[in-house]
């Protein structure tokens, strides 16, 4: 490639920094014991640059533990159940979006560039999927954000349920929690985090794709292994970081050199 597009590649090549020191990471120095013998995929430590990679290039490199090779029978297994009826226009239309979120495209893969934030992309992916009904299952905390985002979408023509994490009106003593166990100690009542309902409740309202908002870790969990509708995340909680869990990732060598070390 020649041209703009190959300037700003080099350029961002030179800028990238080097990954950290795999040394720097204490590795256990024994498995636990139901960790399967067949070594586990770890394609977050593959050893071959991106552009060089089998699940990239049928003719790339890939290491011993790379699942696209040792777990053939499966992707073969995925890509038929991706191809189903059930799956097809979803996973279509999944990558048409992934697609047409980058700009520059004609100039190849080096000089794309983002160009849609994420709620946009939500709303423009519901469009592509024919639906009129969203859900927006929010953390209470984000009770400001969650308006916001229920009036983007109602401008943009979709009827929209909203649930608040703390619907229900549950109790936390219904969980066996007691007063130390809560948020605020001294309240003689605190309503619990309520996701189950919050699923049925955007069920009941006829949801054809659930949007969810700042949920607790674990919470999240819940709510997506009990709706029936499919999800997407707009945004997750982080309390410390302003919702924004990767800040900690990308400080890793700085500030958040601890999380380097097991956490006590």
């Amino acid at each position: 490639m020649s041209g703009p597009g190959a300037v700003r590649a080099a350029a961002h090549a030179a800028r990238r920094p080097a990954p950290p020191d795999r040394e720097e990471y204490p590795v256990p120095d024994h498995a636990p014991e139901d960790q399967p013998a067949s070594p586990l995929p770890a394609c977050a430590l593959c050893p071959h640059d991106w552009s060089a990679r089998y699940c990239r290039d049928a003719k790339g490199k890939a290491p011993a533990n790379c699942p696209s090779l040792r777990l053939r029978q499966k992707a073969g297994e995925a890509l038929e159940a991706t191809l189903s009826p059930e799956h097809l226009e979803f996973a279509r239309q999944a990558s048409l979006q992934e697609a047409e979120g980058y700009a520059g495209r004609q100039e190849g893969y080096a000089a794309v560039r983002p160009l849609k934030p994420r709620i946009v992309e939500i709303v423009e992916f519901a469009r592509r999927m024919g639906y009129q009904t969203l859900g927006l299952a929010f953390c209470i905390g984000l009770r400001k954000e969650a308006e916001v985002v229920h009036r983007v979408f109602e401008t943009n023509g979709f009827r929209v349920a909203s649930v608040a994490c703390k619907a229900g009106a549950a109790p936390k003593s219904a969980l066996g929690l007691e007063a130390c166990d809560q948020v605020d100690p001294n309240a003689a009542r605190e309503t619990m985090c309520n996701p189950v309902f919050q699923a049925r409740a955007l069920d009941a309202s006829g949801s054809q794709f659930n949007v969810l908002l700042g949920l607790c870790v674990g919470h999240d969990s819940l709510l997506l292994k009990e709706a029936k509708a499919p999800c997407t995340v707009l945004a997750v909680k982080d309390r410390l970081l302003g919702h924004n869990p990767l800040a900690a990732v990308h400080q890793i060598d700085a500030y958040y050199r601890y999380l380097k070390h097991p956490l006590e």
